[in-house]
């Protein structure tokens, strides 16, 4: 069954690639990440990628449409998308596009006061979005600072409200934790610095892919005509490594380790 976006308010159920073709995006992340892709119920310019007959993002060719940049986006779940739009504006921030009403729902795109790019969706959810469990995709706030950008999120995704359903947030030395249920859905990170020339030190959501062996799926994705960005980075949780597409669009692996 489905459920309404209400029913899981706050917590991330999407996460979208706004491009300008699908076929080369279906090739490209078809040969390094392994999915598979099938039609969306949003219309004939999107599509939902599978890994292992699970959804785990989605894809749009709505960037000459929409005039949107080519970029990975994740999208939360909202009870009401004009009432999202208006707290984004109250607080200093810009909703870009939308709400736009799709086959299943309505949707929008904004950026927080320091221009890191999000997305909003009121509607149908169906039960196999990875946001109430340990799942294959994950995201990432890398933020100026990490305290206001949790305030500004928890208003205008009701993140800790004292409203049954509401999602956990947990300062934990530099970072926030988000968690539905025990799982964490969301990170935020300090650090990121709005003037910085590399745009991955700049304000931005990160989606994360997991993945069994991050060398060869990074080995896949220069083959196909993407690139390495960074080095392997290694802790005691994980290692991982952002790449971009052939188009340039930056997207990040990550391979659990067995390290204490």
């Amino acid at each position: 069954m489905s459920r309404s976006s209400g029913d899981v308010f706050g917590a991330p159920v999407c996460v979208s690639l706004a491009t300008h073709d699908l076929d080369p995006v279906e090739e490209f992340y078809g040969n390094v990440l392994g999915w598979r892709f099938r039609r969306s119920r949003l219309g004939e310019e999107f599509r939902v990628a599978c890994a292992d007959g699970v959804p785990v993002a989605g894809i749009a060719a709505v960037v000459p449409r929409l005039g949107v940049p080519m970029a990975w986006t994740p999208y939360f779940a909202v009870g009401d998308a004009d009432v999202t739009a208006a707290r984004i504006r109250e607080r200093g921030a810009t909703t870009a596009i939308g709400p736009l009403a799709f086959a299943t729902g309505r949707a929008a795109l904004a950026a927080d006061r320091d221009g890191a790019v999000f997305g909003f969706w009121e509607g149908e959810v169906g039960p196999e979005r990875w946001s109430d469990r340990d799942g294959p995709v994950w995201v990432e706030l890398k933020a100026r600072d990490a305290f206001a950008a949790a305030v500004f999120y928890g208003e205008v995704l009701d993140w800790a409200a004292d409203r049954p359903g509401a999602l956990d947030v947990a300062y934990e030395q530099d970072h926030v934790v988000v968690r539905r249920h025990h799982h964490t859905v969301a990170r935020i990170d300090a650090g990121a610095v709005e003037a910085a020339p590399d745009p991955r030190t700049r304000p931005r959501w990160e989606v994360h892919f997991a993945v069994p062996d991050l060398d060869a799926v990074a080995d896949r994705a220069v083959h196909y005509g993407g690139r390495v960005i960074c080095a392997v980075s290694s802790s005691s949780m994980e290692r991982r490594v952002t790449l971009s597409d052939r188009a340039g669009t930056p997207f990040t692996i990550t391979e659990a380790t067995d390290r204490p």
